[in-house]
């Protein structure tokens, strides 16, 4: 039996069963009641062919008009209650998994999106479900009316004309044996189809996303040339894959439409001799056949076409849903290495944060970022973070929302070791205005109040005026109700950082940290922000990592790095007499500004 039985779906049968069970059994009742139609036409054509007429008064035909409406409504009702049934227990499974993929994405590390490309996750979480929605509801459909309709006639068949009805077998054999040869040909191609599906997926979605580049560069027709290798070999793809189950389903029609023929032949054969009183002999045995059981027999075999070919659909549906759920499986196995530990405890971050001999190395890497880092920053402190391009500012920032894992005993929130701290309860204690400013396409309201999307107006205002970004905001024609474009395209890139920076404010956590997040504002500007970051954040700790070192000038120390290790951590003032790397970083700067007057 064709059955999708992994421990992902599984779970979902027993708390939609009674809809399976409903619908099932009314798909049963419909199978069953359909074939008393048959019947009915067959005695009519009996009582036609003994009579010569029939008397639409007498008690036989009333009896067949009520069987008639009796199985009509049955069916009738039958058949929206299984429709209802089936169709809403596929579509809850199929909403319940989305969901599941969709939290599954959230857990997942940076390092399983650094090796998976979007296009495929698009694919699973779309094609690849709503494959499984139609196996579960049409595919139930199909195995049901399969088994238990073909059941039924085969039944009823053999009944009323052994002879008849082994000639119906031949169908079948032929049919599951043909089943069988196609089925793996077809699951591996339907592998092979979403394989080429989810490079059409990621080679579409990376030239949208890229699609200020191609045009600055002027390579439209490059990218439609490429395009259309991939989307060539994608239909070369499918055409495999749809000739193959147009053979398949053709065959079977052909082998139906040959077993037609012969009932036809035969039957009307064995009715002339039932007829003219010379019954057929076969192995001694005297097969006789009136008009009305030959109508029945083919009314039978009618009702038994759409089953034999449904088991034909659903060995493709099968074999699509196997391969499509398999790999949704592995997506849903991914390894989770951003977890919490059993003994992980909640803990209320006050903004102590302490490094001890600390060392970091990407996964993927061979070398380490940052090496024996030891500092303490206290809470209420405000921190600068400086050093030169790729010496390990912004990795030092990562390891503090757990990014990435850590070596034990060497990190510590408010003297808690960052690992034994639950991701939840760490995550909420910070708030990060990270480098890259995304911007969500919604209002520039929701994006500022995405910590909070339930604040006040006036708590989004503050915000805005503690990141020197509401002047600009209100010029806007719709204000704070103004719609962002995708990743923020409509404002410059000053303004993304300081809505950046307004929507870290506004979590108001015991921890702020800002990536580089006023190097795309002028000096005034700047100025501003760092005053109400004196003003607004009193007594809770500020990191701010800077390429200008005019940033970092006011604060009350700043960490200096060189080639990930740590050269010094003092007051900017001390730093000028005993860090090389900061003095020659602000007299590079100095110079700067003596070129530019």
């Amino acid at each position: 039996m064709f059955l999708l039985w992994g421990k992902h779906i599984r779970k979902y049968y027993p708390r939609f069963f009674i809809f399976f069970l409903i619908g099932v059994a009314s798909l049963i009742a419909v199978d069953y009641f359909q074939l008393l139609i048959p019947e009915a036409l067959g005695d009519l054509i009996d009582e036609l062919s003994t009579v010569g007429y029939i008397d639409i008064y007498s008690e036989f035909f009333r009896n067949i008009m009520i069987k008639v409406l009796i199985v009509s409504a049955v069916m009738f009702f039958g058949r929206v209650l299984w429709r209802v049934s089936l169709f809403y227990a596929s579509n809850k499974i199929e909403e319940k998994m989305r969901y599941e993929m969709f939290q599954k994405a959230e857990r997942l590390d940076l390092s399983f999106y650094h090796t998976t490309k979007i296009g495929n996750i698009m694919n699973w979480c779309t094609t690849d479900i709503e494959t499984l929605e139609q196996f579960l509801g049409w595919g139930t459909l199909m195995m049901i009316d399969g088994l238990f309709l073909t059941g039924l006639a085969l039944f009823k068949m053999f009944s009323l004309n052994v002879t008849m009805a082994l000639f119906i077998l031949i169908p079948i054999s032929l049919i599951v044996i043909w089943g069988a040869i196609c089925e793996s040909r077809m699951s591996k191609m339907w592998q092979l189809r979403q394989e080429m599906n989810d490079s059409l997926y990621d080679f579409t979605q990376e030239s949208f996303t890229g699609v200020r580049v191609i045009k600055a560069f002027v390579k439209e027709q490059q990218q439609i040339r490429a395009f259309s290798k991939i989307a060539k070999k994608c239909q070369d793809t499918n055409v495999k894959f749809t000739f193959v189950s147009v053979l398949f389903d053709v065959i079977i029609e052909i082998i139906i439409a040959v077993v037609n023929t012969l009932i036809i032949a035969l039957g009307g054969y064995i009715v002339y001799r039932t007829a003219i009183n010379d019954p057929l002999i076969i192995s001694n045995f005297s097969v006789t056949l009136t008009p009305g059981e030959l109508v029945k027999f083919f009314g039978y075999y009618d009702s038994l076409i759409w089953p034999l070919i449904a088991l034909g659909q659903v060995v493709t549906m099968f074999s699509q849903a196997r391969t499509s759920y398999k790999r949704i499986a592995n997506f849903l196995d991914a390894p989770e290495d951003i977890a919490d530990s059993k003994d992980a405890k909640e803990v209320d971050i006050k903004g102590k944060i302490t490094f001890d001999h600390f060392s970091f190395r990407y996964p993927d890497g061979d070398f380490d970022c940052l090496s024996d880092i030891s500092l303490t920053i206290n809470q209420g402190e405000r921190i600068g973070v400086v050093g030169t391009i790729g010496s390990g500012k912004s990795t030092l920032i990562s390891v503090l929302v757990r990014l990435f894992n850590v070596k034990k005993n060497t990190l510590f929130i408010d003297d808690n070791d960052i690992m034994d701290i639950k991701l939840h309860s760490l995550r909420e204690g910070i708030a990060i205005a990270p480098q890259d400013n995304f911007l969500f396409s919604d209002t520039i309201k929701n994006n500022i109040a995405f910590a909070k999307i339930d604040a006040e107006m006036s708590e989004v205002e503050n915000a805005a005026r503690f990141a020197s970004i509401e002047e600009d905001i209100l010029e806007f024609e719709e204000g704070y109700e103004s719609l962002m474009g995708e990743n923020g395209h409509t404002v410059s890139g000053g303004q993304k950082q300081r809505i950046s920076l307004a929507r870290a404010y506004m979590k108001n956590a015991p921890i702020l940290v800002l990536d580089d997040s006023v190097s795309a504002v002028d000096l005034k500007t700047e100025e501003s922000i760092l005053n109400n970051i004196n003003e607004y954040r009193k007594d809770k700790t500020t990191i701010i990592i800077a390429s200008r070192i005019s940033t970092v000038m006011e604060l009350d120390k700043v960490i200096v790095l060189n080639k990930g290790s740590l050269e010094a951590f003092d007051s900017p003032k001390n730093l000028l007499k005993t860090s090389d790397t900061f003095s020659r970083l602000y007299l590079l700067q100095e110079l700067e500004k003596e070129k530019g007057r």
